[in-house]
Order: C-alpha cells, then structure tokens, then sequence
C-alpha cells in the first residue's frame, strides 16, 4: 500500500459521502418541518406541476361552489316570496268567491274588493323586490357556474312583474257579482301558473344542491390525488432522517479518520 502525502484520496472520498449524506439530512429536515415531498421542482418534476393545477382547480371549485351557494339563496328567497303571493291569491279567490254571494249588496261588495284590491297591490309590490341588486321576478333566470370550467346552469325565471297571469289581476274587482266571476277566473289562471313556477325554482334549487355536493366530492377527490403527490409521509421520512443523520455522524468520523491517515508518513522521515 503506498504512503501518499499530496493526494489524501480516502479524504475525497469520505468528504464526498459526507456531503451528500448532509444534504441528505438537510432535505429531510426540510421535509419534515414543511410537511410537503416538493421542497424544491427538482424533488419531482412533473409532480410539482401536477400539483400546481390541481391546487388551482381546487381554488376554482371553492369559487363555482360559492356561486352555486349564492344561487341556491337566491332561488330560496323567491320561493319564500311566492309562498307569500300563494297566501294572498288564495284570499284573493275565496273574496271573489264570497262576493258573488247573492245575498250580499254591492255596498258589502265594495268592502270585499277593498280587500281584494289591496292584496293584488301586495304581490305588485313583491314583483319588484330584488336580491343584492339582481331583481327576483323580472322573469331572467341565473346562469350559474357549476364547475371548475366555468360551465353553466341556465336556471329558470319567474316573471311576476310582465307575465299575463299576473298582470291580468290589476284590472280584476270583485265590486259586482259579474266582476267578481271574472276576477274569480283570473286568480285561478294566476293560482296555476304560481304553482308551475314554484315546481321550477324547486326543481332550479334540487338542480343547483345536487351540483354543490357533486362540486363538494369532487374538491375531496382532487384533494387526495394532490396530497399524494406533495404531501410527506411523515413515518417514511422519520425513518429516511434517522439514516441520514446516521451517515452524517459516521461521516464526520471517518473524514477525521481519513485526514489523520497522512500523518502516518512522518514516522517513516523520522
């Protein structure tokens, strides 16, 4: 075995070993402090740019699910305004019904259409309520997002402000007996189309609940795809630490070791 003094190769060696045993150690600390695989785009290439799209469709179904949560609201906000416009065309009905009570004079006539007029302008009132800004029955239904693409739901309108149904109620009086059948005949049309219209802000709203929950699992699948890729499992990286850790303190040692090895050439000049 020669003695060399300029060239100390076991030195290289071990300090090469030590190096990236220590850096090595330094990854993993950084992973494990970090709780992410990606601590830098080289770990994983094509990992980290996967991740990144799914961390962005992530956000983007966050946001069509909002959408999809402030149409829901919307929509429930109409139904709850027509169960209020169905109170007052079914007391509507039973006026022009009990006005057309032969018994009745036109004086007790008058005081049912006193009644009748008032409620017709209750549900003129109600056509013209909005929700933050955006009229209820203007008769436009929302588009909604409801996914990540921005793909949308063209919900369906309610119209109590234009709609004949309704409009045809304004000149309805219940004064005499022939008014009140005419009137009687108008609020059974508006009856019948109200109930088609809250079968489809209904339907609109089990339409736009089913798309959230779908949007929901969708956001927990991409979640579990996106964490297996980023995330760190935190037992096989403990176990990858404790061997680092172990090359770097056995490195230390054996770099001193070799550096030392030198030295053995002065005893033969001496």
């Amino acid at each position: 075995m020669s003695v060399i003094i300029n060239t100390n190769t076991s030195s290289a060696f071990t300090s090469r070993t030590l190096g990236e045993s220590t850096s090595g150690l330094q990854k993993s600390l950084a992973r494990l402090s970090s709780g992410s695989k990606l601590i830098s785009p080289s770990d994983d290439a094509a990992g980290a740019a996967v991740s990144m799209r799914f961390d962005a469709q992530t956000n983007r179904i966050d946001a069509a699910n909002h959408n999809v949560g402030n149409a829901i609201s919307f929509n429930q906000t109409q139904d709850g305004f027509m169960n209020k416009v169905g109170k007052a065309l079914d007391r509507m009905s039973e006026l022009a019904t009990l006005a057309q009570d032969e018994t009745k004079t036109d004086s007790d006539r008058a005081l049912y259409d006193k009644e009748f007029q008032t409620l017709d302008s209750y549900i003129v009132d109600i056509a013209t309520k909005d929700f933050n800004g955006v009229s209820l029955f203007n008769g436009t239904g929302l588009n909604v997002t409801t996914d990540s693409d921005a793909n949308k739901f063209a919900s369906t309108g309610v119209d109590l402000a234009g709609h004949a149904s309704y409009t045809a109620l304004n000149s309805a009086a219940v004064g005499t007996t022939s008014g009140a059948s005419t009137a009687l005949s108008a609020v059974k049309t508006a009856i019948d189309k109200l109930a088609n219209d809250k079968a489809s802000v209904g339907s609109n709203i089990a339409r736009l609940e089913h798309t959230s929950s779908q949007l929901s699992v969708l956001k927990d699948n991409i979640g579990a795809a996106n964490s297996r890729i980023k995330d760190v499992d935190v037992a096989e990286e403990s176990t990858n630490y404790a061997k680092q850790n172990i090359l770097v303190q056995s490195g230390t040692a054996m770099l001193a070791q070799a550096n030392s090895l030198p030295q053995s050439a002065l005893r033969l000049l001496g």
